[in-house]
């Protein structure tokens, strides 16, 4: 197995954070890397930053690189550039505002070097608001991966991984995926349809193929929380705006496969946060907790009816969609 591992540097206006980002690749206790920063028409000076810092530390690497876009495509399409470029067997993709621990390659190769079946490797991630002080930490991912209702549970298959995935659209370590790149690339890498939505399209990709995503206990990353990044938009927000974005998502990739009355209570809710589209179009509006969990919980039809159905259906057998 060839030890090189591609760390991909994810990056857009990312100039305030994107030295930490990249010290924390320097610093890795792995030695055989290659550095690829892709960044999707930064409007601050986050290539001239990159520029300046590769100067100085370029000698690190075994390769390094730096692609630019002449215009902002999305998520996907700017991960799907550093895919393309990257070598290594392996690729550890990251944020221009989160950074890896130091052993965090090296934990990830030592993982998986007995365990050939290992193709897609999860780890615990650290939050943090707004910088990686003590203070500052928020706490781990908060989902147990080994309670047996976690994704990746270790008896969980593939197969049943999908099938959970359906009606969960997210896993919280999603910032500790550790890949590898024929794996990813045999799934055609990102969905470039959905400009801001880069994970779920993927998890649901790889498990619908077989490929069972595993998880390994040790923190590998911390991700910071903060206003000004793409998907973490405050706490004055009571649904994201990325929210109303995922119906066109959720036609293609979940609703074709889900029983008629789970697909309905989706449907269902994704209508009735319509209502609430102004408090995100304006933050000085106070969001009305009650109201939408009134909507959603207590006079949704279809949520009484997979309840009952559910608790009929646990007497007969174990069924994914109704846990």
């Amino acid at each position: 197995m060839s030890s090189l591992v591609s760390i991909i540097v994810v990056t857009y206006n990312s100039s305030k954070f994107i030295t930490e980002t990249l010290n924390s690749v320097s610093n890795q206790t792995w030695e055989d890397i290659e550095l690829i920063i892709t960044d999707d028409c930064s409007e601050d000076d986050t290539i001239e930053i990159c520029r300046k810092w590769l100067k100085k530390n370029k000698d690190r690497f075994s390769c390094v690189e730096i692609i630019c876009s002449n215009k902002n495509t999305g998520v996907p399409a700017n991960t799907n550039r550093g895919l393309r470029a990257a070598t290594g067997n392996w690729i550890k993709f990251i944020a221009g505002d989160d950074t890896l621990n130091p052993d965090s390659i090296r934990d990830n190769m030592t993982y998986i070097a007995s365990r050939p079946e290992i193709k897609v490797l999860f780890s615990k991630v650290e939050i943090y608001q707004d910088t990686f002080e003590p203070d500052n930490l928020l706490g781990p991912t908060p989902e147990d991966a080994y309670n047996q209702n976690s994704i990746v549970s270790p008896g969980r298959s593939a197969d049943s991984q999908y099938r959970m995935l359906l009606t969960h659209d997210r896993i919280n370590y999603s910032p500790s995926l550790f890949i590898n790149r024929e794996t990813l690339l045999s799934i055609r890498g990102f969905d470039e349809r959905f400009r801001l939505v880069e994970d779920y399209p993927l998890w649901l990709n790889l498990t619908k193929n077989d490929y069972k995503l595993y998880f390994m206990d040790k923190v590998t990353v911390n991700y910071r929380r903060h206003l000004e990044a793409i998907n973490n938009i405050g706490s004055l927000y009571m649904v994201k705006p990325n929210y109303f974005n995922s119906e066109r998502l959720r036609k293609i990739y979940t609703y074709p496969y889900l029983p008629v009355d789970i697909r309905l209570n989706q449907r269902f809710n994704w209508y009735v946060l319509q209502i609430f589209r102004w408090n995100w179009l304006n933050r000085n509006v106070k969001p009305n907790r009650f109201l939408l969990v009134l909507l959603t919980v207590y006079i949704n039809p279809f949520r009484y009816y997979i309840w009952l159905k559910k608790h009929i259906r646990k007497k007969l057998k174990y069924n994914e969609f109704y846990k």
